[in-house]
């Protein structure tokens, strides 16, 4: 039987752990604040960093070119 839908990706999430200046950590910190008043629920910071990571990573056209290619390259050589 041939199914639409491929079987899922892996999605099981991997913990890393990032560092971030005073500065950056404040601003995060005032995201979450105006998500709060924006949307009415409270979200902590490291909890929206991956949607703005992804967000940001989907946004950048040199970026997904690049990365198309350094697979495409990786895939020839294996």
């Amino acid at each position: 039987m041939t199914l639409r839908l491929d079987k899922l990706p892996d999605r099981t999430p991997v913990r890393m752990t990032v560092s971030v200046d005073p500065d950056l950590a404040s601003a995060l910190t005032d995201y979450a604040t105006l998500y709060q008043q924006t949307y009415g629920q409270e979200e902590k910071p490291e909890t929206l960093i991956p949607a703005m990571l992804e967000m940001f990573l989907g946004s950048d056209p040199g970026f997904k070119r690049a990365r198309k290619a350094l697979h495409a390259n990786a895939n020839t050589k294996g």
